[in-house]
């Protein structure tokens, strides 16, 4: 009997991965060949510390004190002053920001919220789980000659985003010595007489480990932050002409209940770490940047004021970024609700006005090629329409 998710956990233990490329029918049709890249931040960024509404009136008495001296953006919003990189890529037309955007869950628990924001649901999934992302890998466009699309997660256990019916390999860069060649062999030798499909995915597991390791990628540098690491390697993987086309990758550490020190302090050093990373997948996607899209996403936002331990609470909606040579960036797109006391949803936190669904429906229509009937098989709920002009022609 076959136990695909047992063999998912065998290739992700032994740090290899094989995921053949693919490019949509259409996209190839008009010689593209898109990139999706999905990056999750666990825990609930504070959207109005990375993209501050230094415009409205209110910000100032909720978080001026704390906001320390953002880059403008517009006449309403600026960036983290600790975001260089990302200030570049606005800069350049290749960054974009969803502000007041949120899931349809309006509770406070990350798990939950997090189950919303991956399976791509109207609520909390009961049962077996899938996730949007690898809905949208069953159903892309390909033509006949074409193998069935794999997705990679930069993980050691396949997220709910990436759990579904699309194969998914998964992979992160090693603390521990590689194993022997002679060991993989043996595996080889093993799997060959029992099961040559895991043979092959092994096979070629290795041979990309073996590249990676070449190329410096394939272990974490000394000293660099391991988030950093994942990036660049998630680039060097989603850049080779046979890797796969559709990722996520996630971070952990957004929780800010205390000191959160938004201009120098805790969310300061996060923000800067991810720009980091921002950074490492615009480098390592180099060849490939004109036609990707990197979505920056998260489960809910934190409240609008600091409490008294001079951190946020579990708010509501946040900040989404998306980022690539594909973007129709430099801007920021919010229906802004307001940050005055009668303008907060419950008092206390920042209004959803945007639906992060149609947000990913839109990248999913314009990236990818999906629409119609697969377009819902992704976000299954009826009434959802794709936000559009997110993306270049």
């Amino acid at each position: 009997m076959s136990h695909p998710a047992a063999r998912r956990a065998v290739l992700g233990g032994l740090g290899t991965l094989f995921a053949w490329g693919f490019a949509p029918h259409r996209a190839a049709a008009q010689g593209r060949d898109p990139r999706l890249l999905v990056v999750v931040l666990r825990g609930a960024l504070d959207g109005l510390a990375m993209v501050q509404p230094v415009g409205d009136p209110a910000f100032a008495a909720l978080r001026g004190a704390e906001s320390g001296t953002p880059h403008r953006l517009d006449d309403l919003f600026a960036l983290h002053a600790g975001m260089p990189r990302l200030l570049a890529m606005f800069a350049a037309g290749e960054a974009l920001a969803v502000h007041a955007a949120h899931t349809p869950y309006r509770g406070r628990s990350h798990f939950d919220g997090q189950d919303v924001l991956e399976s791509g649901l109207g609520g909390v999934p009961g049962g077996a789980r899938t996730g949007w992302l690898n809905r949208a890998l069953e159903v892309l466009p390909r033509g006949a000659r074409l193998p069935a699309p794999r997705g990679l997660a930069i993980s050691p256990t396949v997220p709910v985003i990436m759990q579904g019916a699309a194969p998914v390999e998964t992979w992160q860069p090693q603390a521990f010595r590689y194993a022997d060649p002679a060991l993989v062999a043996r595996l080889l030798d093993l799997y060959e007489a029992r099961d040559p499909r895991l043979a092959e995915a092994l096979r070629q597991g290795a041979a990309l480990d073996d590249a990676l390791q070449a190329e410096g990628q394939g272990r974490a540098a000394p000293g660099l932050p391991r988030f950093v690491a994942e990036a660049q390697a998630a680039a060097r993987i989603m850049s080779r002409p046979d890797g796969p086309r559709v990722a996520a990758l996630s971070v952990t550490g957004w929780d800010t209940h205390a000191a959160q020190g938004t201009a120098q302090g805790a969310l300061a050093q996060r923000l800067g770490l991810l720009d980091q990373a921002l950074g490492a997948l615009r480098d390592g996607l180099a060849p490939a940047w004109a036609d990707t899209v990197v979505a920056v996403v998260t489960e809910f936002g934190r409240t609008a004021a600091l409490n008294g331990s001079r951190g946020t609470d579990h708010g509501a909606a946040s900040a989404a970024l998306l980022l690539g040579g594909r973007v129709a960036g430099g801007r920021v797109l919010a229906d802004w609700p307001g940050l005055a006391p009668h303008d907060l949803l419950d008092g206390r936190d920042l209004r959803p006005t945007t639906d992060l669904r149609a947000v990913l429906a839109g990248v999913l229509e314009a990236q990818l090629g999906l629409g119609g009937a697969a377009l819902r098989a992704a976000f299954p709920d009826a009434g959802l329409r794709p936000l559009r002009g997110l993306l270049r022609a």
